[in-house]
């Protein structure tokens, strides 16, 4: 019997807006091309569902004019990713976006249940590689918010880089995002 190498194919980020293009994936399908993989994404239950619109309400408040708060939408963030943070904020207006995806957002928001070992470590690494100043993990586990900060290479990473700061927030407690610093969002409003 032969016996053949088990090998992967890693994609572009031109080549997946390709077969997006071509409709290869369903509308709708929860699909992500990360580090050049493509990967399918966590399920939505209610509660992470509902999170989504308490962080998007929350950072609409808090960024207000000038800001474009995107739930759910894509990142072109380098040649091999377009991760889709279940909430991001970049700068300027939704035309701005007609004929491109933002790339670097000045906030990634992940909502974890199933995935936060997977948001924390891999999706992680990958923002803080392409420079991401500011990324939270809203932790539907354990009830709290991650904030995430200080951008340091690390070898061991998935990446190559990680965050060196890790804060964890509970209800009660508020947090100021780096790219809106006098805003301070209630952890609780981010929290079902």
């Amino acid at each position: 019997m032969t016996t053949y190498e088990i090998r992967t194919r890693r994609w572009t980020r031109a080549e997946y807006d390709r077969l997006v293009d071509l409709g290869v994936f369903q509308p709708g399908e929860p699909i992500e091309l990360i580090g050049g993989q493509l990967m399918v994404c966590e399920a939505q239950g209610s509660s992470h569902f509902t999170t989504v619109g308490l962080v998007d309400d929350s950072l609409r408040a808090a960024f207000g004019p000038g800001w474009v708060v995107r739930a759910q939408g894509p990142l072109a963030l380098d040649d091999e990713s377009e991760p889709e943070p279940d909430v991001a904020v970049v700068p300027g207006c939704r035309r701005d976006y007609l004929h491109g995806h933002p790339g670097l957002p000045v906030l990634a928001v992940e909502i974890a249940e199933s995935s936060l070992a997977f948001d924390r470590r891999d999706k992680g690494s990958l923002y803080a590689r392409a420079g991401l100043g500011d990324y939270w993990i809203v932790n539907l586990v354990d009830g709290c918010v991650e904030v995430y900060r200080e951008r340091a290479q690390d070898v061991t990473a998935p990446y190559g880089w990680r965050y060196a700061s890790v804060t964890m927030l509970r209800p009660g407690e508020t947090v100021s995002p780096l790219g809106a610093p006098g805003a301070r969002v209630p952890v609780a409003d981010l929290l079902p």
